[in-house]
Order: C-alpha cells, then structure tokens, then sequence
C-alpha cells in the first residue's frame, strides 16, 4: 500500500491544437521513495470521468517524445492520461537514467508502482482506469494485467511490449558488450545466495549501460530467465480486453502476434502499424494515438 503525501504540485494549461488541457505533476511516496506523474486531464474532464495510467520503456522517462506527444494527441480527443516516471530506485526521478548511478532497481519494481499508482487512482475515486505501456513498459503492463485483476482496470494497450528469449537474451549481452552474460549472472546468484543481494558489482555492462555498477539481486533480476519477460507468454493469464499495437518495421522486439496463441488471437485485438519502427515517430504515432482512441472510446 502507498502513504499518499501530495499531489497538485503546479497546473498549468496545455494549448492542444484547438483545445485545451490542463496538466499538472503529481506525487505519492511508496516505500520511502516519491513517485511522480505528469497528469493530462483534458479539457471537460475530471479524473473521475476515468484515466489512462501510461509507462515508459527501458529507463526512460515520462517526457520523452512518444509518452509526451501520446498525451496530446489522445488529450484532443477527450481522453485524459497520467504518464508515470517509474522511480528505478532513485527518489523523485525525472528524465533519462543516468548510467552514472549505480543501479539499485529490479524489474518486477515497475508492477508494484503501477499496483501504488492504481491504489492512488482508486483513492481519489476513479472508478475506470485504463493501462498502457511502451516496449519494456508494455511488459510490465501486461505482467500487471496478468497478476492483478483489479475491477478498476478496464482496458489495457500494449504498445510495441518487449518480448525475451534466453537465447537472445545471452547473444544480445555478448554482442553489445563483448563478454559472457554467465559471466556476472552467476556471481550475481552466488552473491544473492550467500545473503549479500545488496553487493554491489562493476563496473560492468547493465541493461544499455556500458560502464556501470549494479546491486547482485538487481543483475539477477533483469536476467534471470524468465518467460514473462516475454510478453506472448503473459497473454493467456490476462481477463481484461486487450489491444496489442506493433510496427512493421520494429528491429527492437519480436511480433507478438505471431507468437501468441490461435485462442489469444481471437481475443485480442492486434494492429500492425504499417512502416512505423520501434518508437512510432511522426505520422506513425498519430496512427497509434487513432487506434487507441477508438478502442478505449468503443
């Protein structure tokens, strides 16, 4: 559970086209670290008219083009966001990570803020919160959606969700940093077992962080083999309606669709944005903004 500490922090008025949108910061402190959001309510609308709860990818941010310009374009069309900066252990984060900072977080952490932020929502009286995630935030929406069934959550929307493989998981760490994933992965166990999880290790290579250190039960989190790191393998558990969006020219993550199930791709919508790569850029995102709108307002 969360302590709610405080929220209106500054507003202002975002001019959208012909509309207009208010969006302020809003913060709540879940164990001992302040979370922050970037709030969109658009114009006519209270956060009790329902929300969409958005997540950035791999240690990214709230204001990075996609998430920002997402809540613009959806703010026009009458659908009010909060874009969430998952913390990654670090107190009241904004903007990119900086490899600079050992890395303290785990990736199962984002689900439990998601879970705070939620609890937050439900608090302030929202009845119908959608959810939505980009690349490895699509993931933990889903790893979210597949472990929570929260009658406030309505609808989810994965947006070019992160898919994994041992295989590639070891290639990709080898390839990028020139050295074995087994290399720190089994000292970051050894460390773990012998009650040492807080140990830290480095500098070494760590997500996309070339020189960098990190704490032993974090390296054992971000890769420890596990298939829900694999989007298509979380499908099946999740109840809720689902909207699964990828680009054809994505070099990033594999096609979900193609992995999913026969049963999953019947329940499920899924939309191939044509020519669109990884981050959606330009014309593309207003494509995605469109699919999203109709699904959540259908």
């Amino acid at each position: 559970m969360i302590q709610l500490v405080k929220w209106v922090v500054v507003a202002w008025v975002l001019v959208i086209g012909a509309e207009r949108a208010i969006a302020d910061e809003v913060t709540i402190l879940h164990q001992g670290i302040t979370l922050n959001g970037e709030r969109v309510l658009a114009e006519g609308k209270q956060m009790s008219d329902g929300i969409l709860l958005l997540t950035h990818g791999t240690l990214a941010h709230n204001k990075m083009e996609i998430i920002a310009t997402l809540q613009e374009l959806l703010a026009e069309n009458e659908i009010s966001t909060l874009a969430i900066n998952l913390s990654l252990g670090v107190d009241n984060r904004h903007g990119s990570y900086e490899c600079s900072v050992p890395h303290k977080h785990q990736h199962t952490d984002a689900v439990d803020e998601m879970a705070a932020w939620l609890d937050w929502l439900e608090q302030q009286g929202v009845k119908q919160i959608d959810v939505m995630g980009h690349s490895r935030g699509g993931n933990q929406v889903a790893w979210l959606l597949a472990e929570q069934d929260r009658a406030s959550i309505r609808k989810g929307v994965l947006l070019a969700p992160a898919t994994w493989s041992e295989e590639k998981a070891t290639k990709g760490y080898q390839k990028r940093y020139n050295k074995p994933l087994s290399e720190i992965y089994e000292r970051a166990t050894a460390l773990v077992a012998a009650g040492k999880p807080s140990q830290m290790m480095g500098p070494m290579g760590f997500i996309y962080c070339a020189e960098s250190q990190a704490t032993a039960e974090a390296v054992v989190s971000y890769y420890r083999p596990d298939s829900r790191k694999n989007t298509p393998d979380l499908l099946p558990k999740i109840g809720k309606p689902l909207l699964v969006i990828e680009g054809t020219e994505d070099s990033v993550v594999g096609r979900i669709a193609e992995q999913a199930t026969e049963q999953d791709r019947a329940r499920f919508q899924f939309v191939m944005v044509e020519g669109a790569g990884h981050f959606f850029r330009d014309l593309y995102l207003e494509e995605v903004a469109e699919e999203v709108v109709e699904w959540l307002q259908n």
